[in-house]
């Protein structure tokens, strides 16, 4: 590995975090934001200043990019996604490098009051020593999923450096709207031309995911009987107060996210918004499980329908739209790309570790839709917040992952010659 391999990625990361580049579940658009492609135009004049080859940014919103293999070998992608989370700050993302990180309290510049410690993340106190990249304070870092941006355009940049290397043709997807489950379009599969895939979208070094939850997103509409609080003897009919009845009658000390582990599902209202004429209120659903997925959905829509009998004069409708499901029905058929990983893993030095992610990837998707696609780790910690943080020094594993399974898979017998 290079000397300047850890420079490069640091210098990434802050590049591509100080765009801002979040999603928005509420727009119709393809992607669902203008300011993600900032990002996939950046994305595109880098790929090509490297030489990398086939540079396509398409009209859903991804970029696609070609690096020639120097051996007959199945045709490898890896993926990342250029969308922040919509469920926090995101706009004037201020990242900073903590330098030989000294195992302490880490403040931000512009929270005060936030500290992130070792004693609350205990992964943070093997860190020692680390350079730790975190955002001010009053925003998301983006290292979900920017880190996986790096991490893959390094590897890239060392690939095409390196023209002795012995490895298969490599195909490179960066897609928007991953954080609200509309990152793979149907047309993505063929257009990335790969065997098997991965994306880089993980956490703790190490990690190799082949399982997901299953989700579907609930969509409930109320409307109620508006007319002026001072007439409103009787016929009046509070949206809201009908909505928080359905929050209400929904389990809440076991089946929420706050109150589950592991293999747990849970249901999440995640959007409220509207008056008390119409109120609008979206959940997503999640269980490892097809059957506990639709248990689930069917729950929210017997919880509707006892609170409409309540009120007939209201109208209330709910929707269940499917997101995205387990990786493992598909993965488990056929676990090649996982014992890859695990291999290449191995060549580290490091120990493989899968886990059930209680989360989604493009990898789901695209598993579902016929292009293998196991989640590996990048080292991005506490994401979705202000406390969100991550190591330099396990980028540039994962980095290093990347290229050790372009050689790995030059190994196998592609698909062409089996």
């Amino acid at each position: 590995m290079p000397r300047d391999f850890d420079a490069e990625l640091e210098e990434r990361l802050l590049r591509y975090t100080a765009i801002d580049s979040q999603s928005d579940e509420n727009s119709p658009s393809q992607p669902s934001t203008a300011i993600q492609l900032d990002m996939q135009t950046l994305l595109v004049r880098e790929l090509q200043e490297i030489g990398a080859e086939d540079v396509t940014l398409t009209d859903y919103g991804a970029v696609l990019a070609t690096i020639p293999g120097t051996v007959p070998g199945p045709t490898v992608g890896f993926l990342a996604h250029v969308d922040t989370a919509p469920q926090f700050n995101a706009t004037g993302v201020k990242p900073r490098v903590i330098r030989g990180y000294n195992g302490g309290a880490i403040t931000y510049p512009d929270a005060p009051e936030l500290q992130l410690t070792p004693e609350d993340n205990p992964y943070l106190a093997e860190k020692q020593g680390h350079d730790i990249i975190t955002a001010s304070g009053t925003t998301l870092l983006g290292a979900d999923d920017k880190a996986g941006v790096a991490i893959i355009m390094t590897a890239a940049r060392q690939m095409l450096a390196d023209p002795d290397m012995k490895r298969g043709p490599v195909r490179i997807a960066f897609t928007p709207d991953e954080e609200i489950g509309r990152g793979v379009d149907e047309r993505l599969p063929k257009d990335l031309g790969a065997d098997f895939a991965y994306t880089f979208d993980g956490q703790r070094v190490g990690e190799i995911e082949y399982e997901t939850f299953s989700a579907d997103g609930g969509y409930v509409e109320i409307e109620g009987v508006s007319i002026h609080p001072g007439l409103a003897t009787g016929k009046l009919v509070n949206a809201l107060h009908l909505a928080a009845k359905i929050i209400d009658m929904l389990p809440q000390a076991t089946m929420t996210p706050e109150t589950t582990g592991d293999r747990e599902g849970f249901w999440m209202v995640t959007d409220l918004n509207g008056s008390a004429a119409h109120a609008s209120l979206r959940f997503i659903l999640r269980d490892f499980e097809r059957e506990g997925l639709a248990a689930k959905g069917e729950m929210l829509k017997q919880v509707c329908a006892a609170v409409q009998a309540t009120e007939p004069r209201a109208r209330i409708t709910c929707e269940i739209r499917k997101q995205y499901r387990n990786m493992r029905y598909w993965l488990e058929e056929d676990m090649t790309p996982v014992d890859l990983a695990r291999d290449a893993v191995k060549d580290l030095g490091l120990e493989p570790v899968s886990v059930p992610i209680r989360g989604g990837t493009d990898g789901s998707r695209l598993t579902e839709m016929g292009v293998p696609c196991p989640n590996l780790f990048t080292g991005m910690q506490n994401i979705h917040g202000p406390l969100e943080w991550i190591s330099v020094q396990d980028m540039a594993l994962a980095a290093q992952l990347c290229l050790k399974l372009t050689q790995r898979a030059a190994q196998t017998e592609s698909p062409e010659s089996a």
